[in-house]
């Protein structure tokens, strides 16, 4: 069995072919154009006469596109002078090999222009490169690194291209493309059977929360139940497993906050991206240099967005104790706040919070509202919306002490998210902060959902498109209303 598909690259269509039957793993091959020996021996010639010009400096000027486009010209006239009438196909793809092969990360390029790849894995030199395929999962292919020197020049490129170093003192990179993919990379012999690296992709076209509904990610239902609260400023924490899908769904739903608030996101890496109309200032932390100075650290940044007047703080993910603090105050001072950590349940996220080693005191973790919990299915390739659920304060608990109440719960035999219990604390605040009682509440949440199955049928999914029709709504509704 196998199926095939065409990628794009420098204007040159490649095919792939991935075949479920060669093996304990599906194979993924790239169709490369076929070279005589003669084409090859230019090729190699050409890139021996360039390496001896080529004057690659310290501050990543490579990565570029002028400095690219400077490269590729003095290339292809080195390439008339050698083979003067060569097609214009092979000629296109000898040029964009080599500007890869020498200023870029090779033949990994070729997989970054699958839009079906979503994670690319180098093991070593001479082993396959292994990718992560949004249907196939795991799959082998036939792309080859020969040599180590190669690994380490590519990571080189990259710590390059944002100020830092990856060597035998600093074997470790965390780092991320122009493109905004996220890089890993570590040297031998902290990974000893050879350098590898690690690329995590994000899309190109991102995520809206029409497309969460799309793929029965979570129901109208729900997600205009998430609209209200993050408009009216509940704070909000998102949780789940690794892979699971929790930036993307933060990165969805922060679209619902309104154009006229300040927003601060603070992330490692960049890869939140908001519609452009928003007022939002993006922050990432930095590591030390080789002198172990310089570092900017999440907790200085949240600190600092404090001075800033946030209407809201987005932060990438908690992970230690005195952030979480910094956090907690911050909602308990009247900041709103969203977040993501690492946590398979509701219950497990509150106990993760209050546990060592983040220990926040139980009567902060109640500033948090709601708790979303996302859940990937490995055996069927599909991604969640597990449970929604608040933490009651100690004064609102049952006889039982219960601390979480669950609202919404994914019910695997269904593949829905089903209601669970009625809102104790979640809407109890918004009927305080706007002075509705549950029915008007319950009837605005109805308009909401009339606007997102709108954008649903009419297909309107475009984060700049989607983040129009509800900025619009919530400044005038009935605007919306009458246009649906």
């Amino acid at each position: 069995m196998s199926e095939k598909y065409k990628i794009e690259f420098e204007n040159i269509e490649l095919e792939v072919e991935i075949s479920t039957d060669k093996g304990y793993v599906p194979a993924y091959e790239i169709r490369f154009p076929k070279l005589d020996e003669g084409t090859k021996a230019v090729y190699m010639e050409l890139k021996n006469r360039l390496v001896t010009e080529l004057e690659i400096s310290s501050t990543g000027h490579e990565t570029t596109d002028s400095f690219k486009e400077n490269f590729r010209k003095k290339a292809e006239k080195e390439l008339a002078k050698l083979i003067p009438n060569l097609p214009e196909n092979t000629k296109n793809y000898l040029l964009s090999l080599l500007v890869q092969e020498m200023l870029g990360l090779g033949r990994i390029e070729l997989l970054l222009k699958d839009p079906n790849l979503e994670e690319i894995v180098v093991n070593s030199a001479m082993d396959g490169l292994n990718v992560y395929h949004k249907k196939y999962g795991w799959v082998k292919t036939n792309i080859i690194i020969e040599r180590e020197e190669d690994i380490l020049n590519y990571a080189s490129i990259i710590a390059r291209s944002i100020g830092k170093q990856v060597n035998i003192l600093n074997p470790l990179l965390d780092a991320h493309l122009p493109s905004g993919d996220r890089v890993n990379a570590t040297l031998y012999p902290i990974s000893n059977q050879g350098n590898t690296m690690t690329i995590r992709k994000f899309r190109r076209d991102p995520w809206t929360i029409i497309d969460f509904i799309q793929n029965k990610t979570l129901s109208v239902e729900v997600a205009a139940f998430l609209w209200f609260a993050i408009q009216y400023e509940l704070n909000i924490l998102i949780s789940g497993g690794t892979g699971t899908g929790k930036t993307s769904f933060l990165t969805t739903v922060l679209s619902f906050m309104p154009a006229n608030q300040r927003i601060i996101s603070i992330e490692d890496t960049r890869e939140i991206k908001l519609p452009d109309f928003l007022h939002w200032v993006p922050m990432v932390t930095r590591m030390a240099n080789q002198e172990g100075k310089g570092e900017i650290t999440m907790l200085d940044l949240l600190i600092n967005s404090l001075r800033m007047r946030p209407d809201r703080i987005i932060l990438g993910e908690v992970r230690r104790a005195r952030e979480a603090e910094v956090l907690f105050e911050a909602m308990h001072t009247g900041h709103s706040i969203c977040a993501t950590i690492h946590a398979d349940t509701a219950l497990q996220t509150y106990r993760r919070l209050t546990s060592p080693p983040i220990s926040v005191p139980e009567s902060l973790v109640e500033a948090v509202d709601v708790f979303v919990v996302m859940f990937r299915d490995r055996r069927k390739g599909i991604r969640r919306l597990y449970e929604i659920a608040e933490v009651l304060p100690q004064f609102g608990r049952d006889v039982g002490g219960e601390k979480i109440n669950l609202l919404y719960r994914w019910d695997s035999t269904t593949d829905k998210l089903e209601p669970y219990h009625e809102s104790k604390k979640a809407v109890s605040k918004l009927e305080m902060l706007l002075g509705l009682n549950r029915q008007e509440i319950n009837d605005e949440l109805k308009k909401r959902e009339k606007v997102l199955e709108y954008m649903l049928k009419n297909n309107i999914r475009n984060v700049n498109e989607v983040g129009k029709i509800t900025s619009t709504y919530m400044k005038n509704p009935d605007e919306i209303l009458k246009l649906i």
